[in-house]
């Protein structure tokens, strides 16, 4: 038992991924409780439960990731990562805490919920890659994968306190509080970043100043992608993932209110609710070595067969079932892609590579939010699960097929008995 815990938390042995690790487990927190809270918020005191409202939120939240990708990764792979990512963090708690002080004044209208959402959702965009990278930077690649898998048990870990504790504030003392605890955890993340070792940083090769600017390094990062077909197969999954499989705030909450009619508690354990399974994938992956094409292929197909679930679930109780298995199936996808696609970039093209990578599994979202909060108000909460479980077996698919197509080219390649 000694062995597979050293195993499983082996990237917690350096000091800067520990200090890291405790400012974003608090930072987590306050982002999950932001994440009820602005749903909640929109859904029951902005709006008379409006799943297109809801949408629109989470197109503006995410939608920079894909409107500004021609910056997100050359940035993060041409400045100093600890620093962009000092101003990143900053910028996200200001948008929070200005959105808390004037919810808790009570004159927070929808027009100002969306432009903080679109701010914070900048701010994200650079942020995304540069700490997604910046993990390499803490463990070296040697211990990436378990680094990765920890930061999402971080995350996920969260979202078991995150979304109840929203749950609670919101009954107890109201919305806006949540948005207020946001701003300061982020507060959290910036101590950690200025206490950390820089002689102990592991520093990677850096993108030169490209001749043709920022769009040149972009249009490098491309070229790059287009020439790995194992890239293009993976981000293809994520664009089927992120515009219809990752859009829990409308399965969970039009689910809750509408099919359930639970109150804010009772939403905010339903998000607690997957966590576990989340949290589970991400243990799970952090103790594994290498990832590759089976276990995304794995990944997708239960995550299909979750949806699925969860879409005919009779009840809270088999919804939440259905949640778990969504919740670890996610967890093992997201983190598999994230571990494959840095070990195999060239270090000096991660942060273009990742902010690729981002931008299609979550610049997809503003798409599918759009469609899935019409299909919610039109035919029904459960039927927007049903794209979740196409899209995770479509996923599947393409990961199958990648993976036949890989074994006949070894064939091929392989010398005559």
């Amino acid at each position: 038992m000694t062995s597979l815990g050293a195993g499983v938390f082996r990237s917690l042995r350096g000091f800067n991924f520990r200090v890291w690790s405790v400012g974003a487990l608090v930072s987590n927190v306050g982002t999950w409780m932001q994440r009820v809270a602005q749903d909640w918020l929109v859904l029951t005191q902005l709006t008379h439960h409006s799943a297109t409202a809801v949408g629109i939120v989470m197109a503006l939240q995410f939608g920079p990731q894909l409107l500004l990708l021609p910056w997100t990764g050359a940035a993060a792979d041409r400045f100093d990562q600890r620093k962009l990512l000092m101003a990143t963090q900053g910028a996200m708690g200001l948008c929070a805490l200005i959105l808390g002080a004037l919810t808790v004044a009570g004159v927070a209208r929808l027009w100002e919920v969306y432009l903080l959402t679109f701010l914070a959702g900048c701010a994200a965009a650079f942020d995304a890659p540069v700490r997604q990278t910046f993990v390499a930077a803490l463990v070296g690649d040697e211990d990436l994968p378990n680094a990765v898998a920890l930061n999402s048990t971080s995350f996920n870990a969260a979202q078991l306190i995150g979304p109840a504790a929203a749950g609670l504030t919101i009954a107890a003392i109201g919305t806006g509080w949540a948005f207020v605890l946001n701003g300061v955890s982020f507060g959290a993340v910036l101590l950690s970043l200025c206490f950390l070792r820089l002689s102990e940083l592991r520093h990677s090769a850096r993108a030169g100043r490209h001749q043709g600017g920022f769009l040149g390094n972009f249009l490098e990062g491309l070229c790059y992608v287009r020439d790995r077909p194992d890239l293009k197969a993976v981000l293809i999954m994520l664009f089927l993932f992120g515009t219809f499989g990752l859009n829990f705030p409308i399965f969970i909450s039009t689910m809750a209110v509408r099919v359930f009619h639970t109150d804010a508690r009772g939403f905010g354990l339903l998000s607690s609710i997957m966590a576990i399974g989340a949290v589970a994938g991400a243990l799970l992956a952090a103790a594994r070595g290498r990832i590759g094409f089976g276990s995304l292929l794995v990944g997708a197909g239960v995550f299909g067969a979750g949806c699925v679930l969860a879409a005919l679930a009779p009840g809270y109780g088999i919804f939440a079932i259905g949640l778990v298995v969504i919740g670890v199936s996610a967890v093992t996808f997201t983190n598999g892609t994230n571990s494959l696609m840095q070990l195999s970039t060239e270090p000096a093209m991660r942060g273009r590579v990742m902010a690729l990578r981002i931008a299609i599994a979550l610049g997809g979202a503003p798409i599918g939010s759009l469609i899935l909060g019409w299909v919610a108000d039109r035919f029904g909460p459960r039927w927007t699960l049903g794209f979740g479980a196409a899209a995770g077996f479509s996923a599947a698919a393409i990961a199958a097929g990648f993976l036949v197509r890989q074994a006949r080219a070894t064939e091929r390649l392989a010398p005559d008995a």
